[in-house]
């Protein structure tokens, strides 16, 4: 395993899409040769802009002309992947590049295909009420997840919504994810399950921000997520 492909997918992100950029260009990864592919979703702000201002400064940037959803932005940055290892980057900073290389360790040593983070091995999963984030229909949709995909898949995870997920690229194009939207990890989590994939968990660190910062996943992408964790326990793989 000597290339790491981070792939960034991106919609609406002015205000943080640079320093994330910088964050993950700066994160050890210790040998490994570094991709970083950004996936520019139909952003109807300036994102665009300073996606092309950066274009060669060590980013790939690929541009969509219309929203596709998250899944749709990560399946058309897989598809430019060169590295051996994928690692999945929200275009915020809720998450912390330099978490990469907990993320890694399993996969190079051999261990694994396929590495998610967990925020809540880190702290208790808690909520807000109001405007503060983690909401309450967070809360209560990440329960509602754990327990459904844990019940049917025999797993014993205790985070799946966490946005970190490490696989080998041969892994995760083997899969053939058909999702568009958020539900694509859990496409990717339930098929490696199925198929008898290890899937090992690591601490992550998280700083949630509120709707009016950004942040765009819904009670509607939960609803899809679960719906998604079901259908793939019965319909043929």
């Amino acid at each position: 395993m000597k290339k790491l492909t981070v792939i960034i997918p991106a919609y609406n992100e002015e205000e943080m899409i640079e320093a994330v950029i910088r964050r993950v260009q700066q994160a050890d990864i210790g040998d490994m040769e570094r991709e970083v592919i950004v996936v520019d979703d139909g952003s109807c702000d300036n994102t665009r802009a300073i996606l092309r201002s950066m274009q060669g400064q060590g980013v790939t940037v690929i541009l969509h002309e219309r929203n596709l959803g998250k899944g749709g932005a990560i399946k058309t940055g897989l598809q430019a992947a060169t590295g051996d290892v994928v690692i999945i980057q929200d275009a915020d900073l809720e998450y912390d590049p330099n978490d990469f290389s907990r993320l890694l360790a399993p996969i190079l040593a051999g261990q694994t295909e396929f590495v998610m983070g967990s925020r809540f091995m880190i702290q208790e999963q808690r909520y807000h009420w109001g405007e503060k984030s983690p909401f309450f229909t967070h809360y209560v949709g990440n329960k509602t997840i754990i327990w459904v995909t844990n019940l049917l898949y025999w797993n014993r995870a205790t985070d799946y919504e966490g946005c970190y997920k490490a696989v080998t690229r041969r892994l995760m194009c083997s899969l053939a994810i058909k999702a568009n939207g958020f539900e694509f990890d859990n496409e990717m989590i339930c098929k490696s399950l199925r198929l008898g994939h290890r899937i090992v968990e690591v601490p992550i660190h998280y700083a949630p921000r509120s709707y009016s910062e950004g942040k765009k996943i819904t009670w509607r992408d939960g609803m899809r997520m679960l719906w998604t964790v079901v259908k793939w326990r019965i319909r043929p793989l």
